[in-house]
């Protein structure tokens, strides 16, 4: 944060015909560090947002002559729909903020004003400011860089993992990344392997504990036609298929460990001899590996000592993100504007609901806030814009609940909270087609309308 007096790059616009009021508001918001602009019109106001596109936040006065603070506070939107507006009147009555608020603005302030007051209102109004430039450049990155800029993250800790990541990247040693489910370990395997010198070869991934024992070799390292029951023509396996490339070895700690053994020997001689045959060939592939057990229980007990060895040569741990809060409304901003595109409607959180999910231990991680923004957005109605605490708890709840029963142990959810979810789920697993999910769900596609009806209307 820059020091009190330093001018920032964004700016704020105070609208009031008491100039004395206005000077007050601009020396005091100039204190903490920001570049302000004063109007005692709306006609001047508009004037000066024309000459100072970067303006964050506008403090309007809500009673002035020939245009009030409404109106004003409408035009300013219909050119700058992100900027933040803060009304602020004499006449501080519930009715006066309800309306305020239902027409756009962001908060209100009463007079007289309270410094304060003030103070909070405005940092609050430009973190979220710098918050939105910073996802915006993130995704600017996303278009021209598809790599190490599409993991979304502000925090010190992602900034590590990334830092040790891009510097593993040009090299070819194995990488283990470690993490719980939904950390983003599969993104980061991919981030590496586009920045590394195998960029143009493939990345196969691979879910070691969804290949069923028997056909574990044959799956890796191909097999010859006439090597078992079933084998009709040679095929080639992952390895094979990676040539180049990168193969990733998601869970690789639920792999059989007769299966670990040949892999180990593999990765010693550089070599594969597919099931059936007498002759082995060279592959070159790069080794990344990843699990979400800890450390301590899956050298040993879930990996073999001398595998370990051989993948780890870099360990690269991703936090969970509970333990890095200030990422979450970085990927809210994110999703929402996916989902804003999908919707066709502009899409955002009210202020609680954005508490709500800052403070959630989200067991799913990533993946989980995801699907949860995705289920809101669905289940939202067509006009709806902002989504709250009244569409995310029954996600939340369900969403956590295979992580953390025993939290529910004395809180049984209800059936229409299990009912709600059921369909998100299953409109998520289909992409959002109503008769792929009806099907799923065992229902008919009337019925699953209706269903969203009576949730888009709270009945």
């Amino acid at each position: 944060m820059k020091p009190p007096g330093a001018a920032r790059p964004c700016g704020i616009l105070v609208v009031d015909d008491d100039l004395r009021l206005a000077m007050t508001l601009q020396e005091l918001l100039h204190q903490e560090g920001y570049t302000v602009e004063v109007a005692v019109s709306a006609a001047e106001a508009l004037a000066l947002q024309e000459r100072n596109p970067g303006l964050a936040v506008a403090l309007v006065d809500l009673i002035m002559p020939i245009t009030d603070g409404l109106k004003l506070m409408e035009e300013l939107h219909r050119r700058d729909p992100d900027l933040s507006v803060v009304l602020m009147t004499g006449y501080g009555t519930i009715e006066t903020a309800v309306e305020a608020i239902k027409r756009g603005a962001e908060d209100y302030l009463t007079k007289p004003i309270d410094s304060q007051a003030v103070r909070k209102k405005v940092a609050r109004l430009m973190e979220i400011f710098e918050l939105r430039e910073r996802v915006a450049q993130l995704e600017a990155n996303l278009q021209h860089y598809p790599s190490f800029e599409a993991v979304i993250s502000v925090s010190s800790q992602m900034q590590r993992v990334l830092e040790r990541a891009r510097a593993a990247a040009p090299t070819d040693i194995s990488v283990l990344l470690l993490g719980e489910t939904g950390t983003g370990k599969e993104m980061l395997a991919r981030a590496i392997h586009a920045s590394s010198g195998r960029a143009r070869g493939p990345f196969v991934p691979v879910n070691c504990g969804a290949i069923p024992r028997d056909l574990v070799e044959s799956e890796l390292f191909g097999f010859r036609r006439g090597a078992f029951t079933g084998a009709y023509a040679d095929t080639p396996g992952i390895f094979a298929t990676a040539e180049g490339g990168t193969i990733f070895l998601d869970e690789i700690g639920e792999m059989p460990r007769e299966a670990q053994v040949k892999l180990l020997r593999v990765l010693q001689e550089g070599e594969i001899r597919p099931v059936g045959s007498s002759k082995s060939r060279r592959v070159d592939v790069r080794v990344i590996a990843a699990s979400n057990r800890p450390l301590s229980t899956l050298k040993g007990e879930f990996l073999r000592e001398d595998l370990y060895y051989r993948i780890a040569t870099l360990v690269i741990e991703l936090p969970p993100l509970r333990t890095r809060p200030e990422d979450v409304l970085v990927l809210v901003q994110h999703f929402l504007t996916r989902f804003s595109k999908r919707a066709g409607r502009e899409i955002t959180l009210s202020h609680s609901a954005a508490d709500l999910l800052v403070n959630y231990p989200f067991p799913g991680n990533v993946r989980e806030l995801e699907n949860i923004l995705s289920g809101a957005t669905t289940l939202s109605r067509e006009d709806q814009q902002t989504l709250t605490e009244k569409d995310l708890k029954p996600l939340l709840s369900q969403a956590a609940l295979p992580s953390l029963l025993t939290d529910y142990s004395s809180q049984p959810l209800s059936l229409e909270v299990l009912e709600r979810v059921a369909i998100q789920q299953a409109l998520r697993l289909c992409e959002g087609n109503r008769t792929r999910a009806a099907s799923l769900l065992g229902i008919s596609r009337d019925t699953l309308h209706r269903k969203l009806r009576q949730y888009r209307d709270g009945t």
